[in-house]
């Protein structure tokens, strides 16, 4: 049998063919969180079984834009900056198991591929997009500064349909950037059976933290959001009944961390077999 190498599929000769190169991965980048409250009962039916809502504050949610740069350990990705840099949307809600408070990204949307494999590797349900942000400037009149004033505007759009646009004013500076994306993640494996019959092959809870974190001033703000109806996605369900949005507010803030691995807090049962067992 022949040795084949990488983390993901494809498994190659030299591994260099895989889709995602080994762990660590580093990343920097700037964020634009927005926060707003929506009815609680939107957040529980994105929690599956065992998790269930924050005790405090159960309707917040967080929506986030992120420009990121991202590389393994050789670093090489940098000069090859087409596998390194990319740009993403999280949802974030915030729920409980066994007592712990836990963010979670209940929907996600990338622009790479690689970064799309690497989010179904840590339970991160990515789907492939077209994100846009302003980009901040120090030189020029092209861009805002990270100052009083500064404006700056996000776009996300799937299948050519645009589901949410976001604006943002800074106002100041803050100590944290929100409180909704404030913990560690915890995410959901999963795999349907090939037999199509209902059943996973893989169901399983893990969460992960970051290493070497860096983190850079936080600028807060007016914001703006608006969510737009779309056939495969499901965001409007957070607009109240007169389909507006209770905002929290808004921040922005440059970050830099690793990840390796993480680890498995819940497995469900083995699909594989009669009863199962949880971890």
């Amino acid at each position: 049998m022949p040795d084949l190498h990488g983390l993901m599929y494809p498994r190659t000769p030299t591994g260099a063919g895989s889709i995602l190169p080994d762990p660590p991965w580093h990343y920097s980048g700037e964020m634009l969180t927005i926060e707003f409250r929506t009815d609680p009962a939107r957040v529980a039916e994105l929690l599956p079984a065992p998790l269930t809502p924050a005790a405090d504050d159960p309707g917040a949610v967080a929506i986030i834009w992120a420009d990121w740069q991202s590389c393994s350990d050789s670093f090489d990705e940098l000069l090859d900056p087409a596998r390194a840099q990319y740009k993403e949307v999280f949802v974030v809600v915030r729920c409980q198991y066994e007592g712990t408070t836990y963010s979670r990204a209940a929907y996600i949307w990338v622009d790479k591929d690689f970064a799309m494999a690497r989010g179904h590797v840590q339970g991160y349900p990515k789907k492939m997009s077209e994100i846009w942000m302003t980009r901040p400037v120090t030189i020029g009149r092209a861009g805002p500064r990270l100052e009083a004033g500064g404006r700056f505007g996000a776009t996300l759009s799937t299948f050519g349909r645009r589901i949410a646009d976001a604006r943002f004013t800074i106002t100041g500076t803050a100590e944290t950037a929100g409180f909704v994306n404030g913990h560690p993640m915890l995410h959901t494996r999963q795999m349907p059976a090939i037999e199509m019959d209902g059943r996973d092959s893989l169901d399983e809870l893990v969460t992960m933290r970051g290493f070497d974190v860096e983190l850079g001033p936080v600028y807060t703000g007016d914001a703006e959001l608006e969510l737009f109806d779309c056939p495969t996605e499901e965001l409007t369900r957070f607009l109240g009944s007169n389909g507006e949005i209770e905002m929290i507010g808004g921040y922005y803030r440059q970050v830099g961390n690793s990840m390796h691995g993480g680890s498995t807090v819940w497995a469900g049962p083995n699909p594989m077999s009669d009863g199962g067992a949880t971890a």
